[in-house]
């Protein structure tokens, strides 16, 4: 992880707690049925911010070790998922885990993969995993085949700050990904996610985004008009649904 991605969330922190999207509980029975994935297999969830994808490992019984570089996220997950015996908050990097060599039964990392230094991390995974283990990348992918998401995803190319870079660097088109389980066909699952917001909601939800310019940015003020907008023309019953499609690669490295 580079220094500018480590520190991108920083200011985001609470909104990034509030409003972001968690991920389907029916992946643990996609991996327990696929991958011989148990309550009893160690989870080490690389990337983990604030926690979103280490609770539902964690609620299953899993132990997780969480290892997340910024302070704030780290900190913020510890504190949310305090009630938690099973989990171990490491302050690493998805090239520096620190954790032990051939101790891990899935590596997994939630919206984080695209952040990673690709060939450092896979000699790291490749370090940590049993040998029978599995990497798990997992991606909320915002949905564009309904009026209000297509008219978001303009607003957000608008107005916000370097999203085209970060949006092709995303990974979850596939690419870096086949090389990185070795180029061969992509092993992926999908599942249905969505997201229902009043308006607070899903302004929170879009500050939440890097790419997001804050309030000292000269676009922040029109693009929160803009939303404003938006939500007035397609708001039903004071709320707007987010949908998604929660993409699921996994392999062996």
């Amino acid at each position: 992880m580079n220094l500018n991605s480590t520190q991108r969330f920083s200011d985001r922190v609470e909104n990034y707690i509030k409003f972001r999207p968690s991920y389907p509980t029916e992946i643990l029975d996609f991996l327990s049925s696929k991958l011989g994935f148990s309550k009893s297999s160690l989870v080490a969830d690389i990337g983990s911010g604030t926690g979103l994808l280490t609770k539902i490992f964690l609620e299953n019984g899993n132990s997780v070790f969480a290892v997340e570089p910024n302070k704030e996220m780290r900190e913020a997950g510890e504190k949310i998922l305090s009630e938690f015996t099973n989990l171990k908050s490491i302050d690493g990097t998805a090239e520096v885990t620190t954790l032990a060599e051939k101790s891990i039964d899935f590596v997994v990392a939630g919206q984080a993969f695209h952040w990673f230094e690709i060939v450092k991390t896979k000699a790291e995974f490749k370090r940590i995993l049993k040998p029978n283990g599995f990497v798990v990348l997992v991606w909320n992918k915002r949905r564009n085949d309904k009026p209000f998401l297509v008219e978001y995803e303009k607003l957000i190319q608008e107005f916000a700050v370097d999203y085209e870079k970060i949006k092709h660097t995303s990974a979850d088109k596939g690419k870096e990904v086949q090389e990185f389980f070795g180029g061969e066909k992509l092993n992926v699952k999908t599942f249905d996610n969505f997201q229902e917001f009043d308006f607070e909601g899903l302004k929170g939800r879009l500050l939440s985004s890097s790419y997001a310019p804050n309030e000292n940015h000269p676009n922040h003020k029109p693009m929160i008009q803009a939303l404003k907008q938006l939500f007035k023309q397609f708001q039903q019953n004071g709320q707007i649904r987010i949908d998604y499609k929660t993409n699921v690669f996994w392999g062996r490295v």
